[in-house]
């Protein structure tokens, strides 16, 4: 079974068997190396001035940044099921907060954010995704944090790239904190949660809030290459893995490069089978459709094709489905998809199997390819 569903993505075989070694002590010089080698590769991957990793769902990290960077209100984005969960951890922590709503196709309008601040002057803190997972949507993160840095530098930019990070190049100029997770484009599998932080967001934290999910603490100890509490050792002992797939790739401007000529060529290959891609400004993290078959589709490529792709939630649910674009795909495997989905269309009696998805695929990825 092929597993292209947008996270958790594939874990590949050689992170597996780095991460089958016999298990270590985090409090040990041994594995201080290793969290300390892990933490300048996530430095770089972020481009920011600190980083931290947390053992848990990319929702915790999400929840660390409303409660250590937001000091009363918030304006959330919510295009989607993430930009939603924004909304609701700021409740559940007493945060006010404004929230600026779209369909999940829509991106958010630098017009519509400027207007809120302008309404809700008090505003601390902005959360958006930089890909809303959801709908496979890019929001114009850069432009609107630009923006909102040009309103008051003293508001804080939350952006979660959870499927985001690893995928593209993110301009962090204006960017407080940056949110990644463990099973996206890292490969890994789920529960390891990682934060860059602009300096200016470090001083906000100050002290930090809450227990757990205390930036401060975990700042202060993953400086000394340890953790406040329990690491998660073998998670992080594949991060390095990744990190070091990746150089063996080419570097993180070459999968960005790869990864954004596969995007291009996706599209162009389920446009060309007569699909209609779902969001206005797609992201490069993955491939939604919309289709009255979605479902049928789905459920043909997963039990006659061995491809397994997600579908839609709440509005969306049976309209929608969703390929991963994310991390070192190989190309055959992308054309396989291709092939399934062109074939599970014939199969329904909506086309008559070609073999175009495949070619226009093929012609796309190795004119873009650099």
């Amino acid at each position: 079974m092929l597993l292209f569903t947008p996270g958790p993505t594939p874990v590949l075989e050689a992170v597996r068997v780095a991460m089958s070694a016999p298990t270590i002590h985090h409090r040990t010089p041994e594995f201080e190396a290793i969290f300390k080698e892990a933490r300048e590769s996530l430095l770089k991957l972020f481009g920011m001035d600190e980083a931290v990793m947390i053992a848990s769902s990319g929702t915790g990290a999400m929840e660390a940044s409303i409660i250590n960077i937001c000091k009363s209100k918030v304006l959330t984005i919510n295009a989607g099921k993430f930009g939603e969960r924004f909304g609701k951890i700021a409740k559940a922590h007493g945060k006010e907060l404004v929230e600026l709503k779209y369909e999940w196709n829509t991106p958010a309008s630098v017009e519509d954010v400027k207007k809120a601040l302008a309404e809700n002057s008090d505003v601390d803190t902005i959360a958006i995704q930089v890909c809303e997972s959801a709908g496979g949507l890019r929001h114009p993160v850069e432009e609107i944090a630009k923006a909102v840095k040009e309103i008051n530098s003293d508001i804080m930019v939350i952006a979660d790239g959870i499927t985001a990070v690893g995928v593209e190049p993110i301009d962090v100029t204006n960017i407080d904190a940056l949110i990644a997770g463990s099973q996206k484009a890292l490969m890994l599998p789920p529960g390891l949660a990682m934060v860059g932080l602009s300096n200016k967001a470090v001083e906000r934290i100050g002290k930090g809030s809450g227990y757990y999910l205390n930036l401060a603490s975990e700042i202060s100890k993953q400086q000394k290459n340890t953790t406040a509490y329990t690491a998660a050792t073998t998670l992080i002992i594949g991060l390095n893995k990744i990190f070091d797939l990746v150089e063996e790739f080419g570097g993180l401007d070459k999968l960005y490069s790869v990864t954004a000529a596969r995007a291009k060529a996706l599209n162009s290959a389920l446009e060309a089978i007569g699909l209609k891609i779902y969001p206005a400004t797609p992201a490069k993290a993955m491939a939604t459709v919309i289709d009255e078959n979605a479902e049928d589709i789905r459920k043909l490529l997963k039990t006659k094709y061995s491809v397994n792709v997600a579908g839609g939630q709440d509005h969306l649910k049976g309209k929608i489905f969703r390929i991963n674009n994310m991390g070192l795909i190989e190309s055959s495997d992308m054309l396989w998809v291709v092939n399934a989905i062109e074939s599970a269309l014939a199969d329904l009696g909506r086309i008559e199997y070609s073999g175009v998805g495949a070619k226009v695929f093929s012609e796309v990825f190795a004119s873009e390819i650099k």
